[in-house]
């Protein structure tokens, strides 16, 4: 049986990386500090693999084929599939038996997410990544949730995938130690007449109800105000599949800033386990 070492949550933005110098020397500092931390956090439990939930903007996937949810099982991944990226092209390792049964899992517990083995990562995995300085090593399972491209998966649905994902993940036998880490949002909007704006209420409101452990509070206010965050607030169902897995463990928030000029609401945490 594997025992989750730790459940991460980091918002992502490929301007930490392409432009980190449009904000002030103070609160970059402070940004990229609570990342290395972060990154410092899951090393320390010695994950054997990382779970990271992401979605993919419209780079795998465009709309002749746009799975809700969908499991890679490769035993790599290059990364990064924007050639703007300010990152190192780089391949990182997978966890293909492990993504193969979360797969199988999935199916024999009422959830049918696609798969694939040949996908190729964007900003949304890589950034975390870097910033938080995760060793290069640790395979990663990614699993992409469609927040891009209405229909989207419910937020309510997305928190029950998390509670089957936690539980799929304590009783597998094929490593000792994993770890999660969903990241995306908070408030963001991109392309849009709204572009730039961040929703500071919106993401302290939702952050409360993550440190209350109201979960049902979480995902009825998501559903319901997410409409006020921005296309890129969408994101938020990563966290919702965290909080689900977390299995009522406490969320601690670590860092949030509304970052207006890397057009995100920045917001990191963790659940203990």
């Amino acid at each position: 049986m594997a025992r989750i070492t730790g459940i991460y949550a980091a918002s992502h933005t490929p301007v930490m990386l392409n432009f980190p110098q449009a904000i002030g020397d103070a609160l970059r500092s402070d940004i990229f500090s609570a990342f290395r931390s972060l990154g410092q956090a899951i090393d320390q439990g010695q994950p054997q693999a990382l779970v990271v939930l992401s979605d993919d903007h419209v780079h795998n996937f465009f709309l002749n084929n746009l799975p809700s949810l969908c499991i890679g099982a490769a035993p790599s991944y290059p990364t990064p599939v924007e050639h703007w990226l300010k990152a190192e092209k780089r391949v990182l390792p997978g966890d293909a038996a492990l993504g193969a049964y979360l797969l199988q899992h999935a199916m024999a517990h009422d959830f049918d997410p696609s798969l694939s083995m040949e996908l190729t990562l964007d900003h949304g995995i890589l950034t975390p990544l870097e910033l938080g300085g995760v060793p290069r090593e640790l395979p990663v399972v990614p699993i992409l949730i469609n927040c891009v491209q209405p229909p989207l998966p419910s937020m309510a649905r997305c928190h029950a995938f998390g509670h089957w994902l936690g539980q799929a993940l304590r009783e597998y036998t094929g490593l000792e130690r994993v770890a999660i880490l969903a990241t995306g949002g908070l408030s963001h909007d991109l392309a849009t007449p709204r572009m730039g704006m961040v929703n500071e209420d919106f993401d302290q409101a939702f952050l409360a109800l993550l440190e209350a452990g109201d979960e049902a509070g979480a995902v009825a206010y998501a559903r319901d105000h997410v409409h006020l965050a921005g296309n890129g607030g969408e994101e938020v169902r990563m966290w919702l599949v965290a909080m689900g897995a977390a299995a009522g463990a406490p969320f601690t928030r670590r860092f949030y800033s509304p970052v207006k000029d890397w057009y995100t609401g920045i917001g990191l945490g963790h659940w203990a386990c």
